[in-house]
């Protein structure tokens, strides 16, 4: 197994959605590596159980380690200066689908809180929503989706990289979170398939 703080950060991150009771699902998960940039990524999508494919609400979960993270958390492990911390960009993207009719955001928007609880010191920011529209080949039954993102970063200080039972801490009450904010918006009145 691969020994480092963004895998680290990963396992932290599938115990909470795992503990939370949050549903996997399958074939959605991946790990890219950008080979000009160097940047690494994670994504995953879970949703609440017994929802059925696809699932009416769901959380897609990214996670980034950029190049400069990679060198900043190098040099501190090799014992050098500890200049900039090292981060983890996260994005959490909530999506409502399988929608008969075009929703309406602010109906979305006023169930969902600004920001998420804090991970470690920060907490993820909520961003605008997308409505998209999704026709067959011949234009006809509709359906429509919401998504509402949450994005921010995680900061790993010194006490963070020596050990690593923080990111479990850190980590813990994102899958309750992710979970109870599904149920919200799967209790938004929207006409659905």
């Amino acid at each position: 197994m691969l020994d480092h703080v963004f895998t680290d950060a990963i396992g932290a991150l599938r115990d909470a959605f795992e503990q939370a009771r949050l549903e996997r699902q399958a074939f959605e998960e991946r790990f890219q590596s950008d080979v000009l940039l160097g940047d690494l990524m994670w994504q995953t999508s879970y949703g609440l159980p017994g929802e059925g494919q696809p699932p009416r609400v769901q959380a897609d979960i990214t996670c980034s380690w950029p190049t400069w993270s990679q060198t900043a958390y190098r040099s501190w492990y090799v014992e050098e200066e500890f200049t900039e911390p090292p981060r983890i960009e996260i994005e959490i993207v909530l999506r409502r689908q399988r929608l008969t009719e075009t929703p309406d955001p602010s109906m979305v928007l006023d169930s969902l809180p600004l920001e998420s609880p804090p991970i470690g010191r920060d907490p993820l920011t909520r961003s605008g929503p997308t409505v998209e529209s999704i026709y067959s080949a011949d234009l006809s039954d509709p359906e429509f989706a919401i998504e509402v993102s949450y994005e921010g970063s995680y900061e790993l200080d010194e006490d963070r990289l020596a050990d690593g039972s923080a990111l479990d801490d850190d980590f813990g009450a994102l899958g309750g979170w992710i979970a109870a904010t599904l149920v919200c918006v799967g209790d938004v009145a929207l006409a659905e398939h």
